[in-house]
């Protein structure tokens, strides 16, 4: 009955494993990433998740016309460079980070309304190691607040 109760509570503590590292990268995207979108307004959602060096995501998100976005992927210091790619429906390459020293952030207006993909991808460390580097990494939205624009002229 004891081993029952052991390895039932080792199989809750590894399945809950993967939500303890999202929480975690959620914290990681509100207190450090954050900041990287000021003085655009997050818009509240918190896009974070453990990824190794070599991984990829994408994300989906709409933009509207006639706003002014700001896109930051920020990751974990101890992770190689971070990717990231804006590619609209037809994966045409908008932006490119690789192509301006891997910037963390990106700022841009559309003119017509249109749902874009942010795909990220880790590059895979130079140096020589039996360990595959992981951490946190997390892109964030924000728009310009037309409001806080003439709130900082005053």
């Amino acid at each position: 009955m004891r081993k029952i109760i052991i390895l039932s509570a080792v199989a809750f503590m590894i399945a809950a494993l993967p939500s303890v590292a999202n929480a975690q990268c959620k914290n990681f995207a509100k207190k450090i990433c954050k900041l990287e979108l000021l003085p655009y307004v997050h818009d509240g959602i918190y896009n974070a998740t453990v990824l190794s060096e070599g991984e990829t995501a994408e994300l989906y998100k709409t933009f509207y016309s006639g706003q002014e976005y700001r896109i930051t992927v920020c990751g974990d210091e101890t992770l190689p460079p971070i990717q990231f790619q804006v590619l609209d429906a037809e994966r045409n390459v908008l932006y490119d980070n690789k192509k301006h020293q891997y910037a963390k952030s990106f700022d841009f207006k559309l003119e017509s309304s249109k749902q874009l993909i942010i795909a990220i991808q880790v590059q895979t460390s130079d140096q020589l190691s039996d360990q595959i580097l992981s951490g946190c990494v997390s892109v964030l939205v924000g728009f310009m607040n037309i409001e806080n624009t003439f709130d900082q002229n005053k």
